[in-house]
């Protein structure tokens, strides 16, 4: 438990949760019943839905909705209760829809759903030590077909690199425009999809002659870390969200928020995909979360912290950034930016 409560103090930030009654702009008759509903609620729990009728309306029937989605009707006013076992962790948009008299009138709120357990606490065992070079300001790591892709970052100097990780030595390379920031990759397909920082775009290279196909553009805030799931593609854009993308449109399909107990987890940055979970950085963080990708809970994180004690600190070195799984030993590699090592770990279960 020492263990956990040292990650949870490096990892979480502090939050506060409200519920978040949605204002009206004319005379209403009905609003939610707030009394009934707490701010936050676990997938364990049932939301319970009713509405307050100042006016003392002959109300037919009231429509609920969740995210826009029908989630059932009652005769009259009655309370609807609704199990919240398969949302998503987040913010939900609770909507009434009441219907009287002929008339049809709508309210709005929302509530929070939450982990409802502590992640827990792994180890690794250190495998191997590789070098790693020092120049490379690590922002996606990715083995494809049992070589080691990394994608490097900073204006003037981000590169698409192939390498020999056993050696560090630099195999091939391929440097993008100043203008841009190279940010994470992931490969699918024999594509070599590579996001930008804060331009907004992103490009598509045939993986076995790095010549550029096409490019795309993503309306996110930023452009953080990537992966894939064999069918689809996941990134991350700074905040707490991780998009799901469609590959062959490069448009996102579908998000989760990630939460660790009742906590959001934001700045969720460099990512892999392994045996159905996501395995995350988490920028200035020194540590690897875990990620359910249906819901978004963190189920286990590992303290990376001893790793800093193992690279040589240079002027340049910072923070850890870089994860890849190699299917062929079973084992990861990690390393962060500007650092003139790699690790490759086992993660103890």
């Amino acid at each position: 438990m020492k263990n956990y409560n040292v990650l949870k103090f490096i990892l979480l930030a502090s939050f506060m949760a409200v519920s978040c009654k949605v204002a009206d702009t004319e005379e209403s008759y009905f609003s939610f019943n707030e009394a009934v509903l707490k701010a936050q609620y676990t997938p364990k729990e049932s939301v319970k839905l009713s509405i307050i009728d100042s006016a003392n309306k002959k109300i037919d029937s009231i429509v609920y909705s969740i995210n826009n989605l029908r989630v059932g009707s009652v005769v009259g006013k009655k309370e609807l209760t609704f199990p919240l076992k398969d949302q998503k962790l987040g913010y939900q948009n609770l909507k009434a829809s009441v219907y009287f008299e002929g008339k049809t009138e709508t309210d709005s709120t929302r509530i929070e759903v939450v982990s409802d357990f502590a992640p827990k606490v792994l180890t690794y065992t250190i495998v191997n030590t590789y070098p790693h070079d020092i120049n490379s300001y690590t922002e996606g790591l990715e083995f494809y077909k049992d070589t080691l892709y990394e994608s490097v970052g900073q204006y003037g100097t981000s590169r698409l690199l192939k390498t020999d990780y056993k050696t560090g030595k630099i195999l091939k390379s391929l440097k993008l425009e100043d203008k841009y920031f190279g940010e994470g990759l992931t490969i699918l397909n024999d594509k070599i999809y590579l996001l930008t920082y804060k331009e907004h775009i992103g490009f598509i290279y045939d993986a076995k002659t790095w010549k550029l196909e096409s490019t795309f553009v993503f309306d996110k805030p930023e452009g953080w870390g990537m992966t894939n799931d064999g069918k689809n593609i996941y990134f991350n854009d700074s905040s707490e969200k991780i998009w799901t993308m469609d590959p062959s449109t490069q448009k996102t399909i579908d998000n989760i928020n990630v939460y660790s107990e009742n906590n959001k987890i934001k700045e969720v940055n460099e990512m892999e995909w392994v045996d159905g979970k996501i395995y995350s950085n988490i920028y200035l963080k020194k540590a690897i979360v875990i990620i359910n990708p249906k819901n978004g809970a963190v189920e286990a994180m590992l303290d990376m912290s001893g790793l800093e004690k193992k690279i040589t600190q240079l002027p340049d070195t910072d923070v850890l950034n870089g994860i890849a799984y190699n299917p062929k030993t079973k084992t990861f590699f990690v390393t962060g930016k500007n650092w003139d090592k790699m690790f490759e770990i086992r993660i103890n279960q």
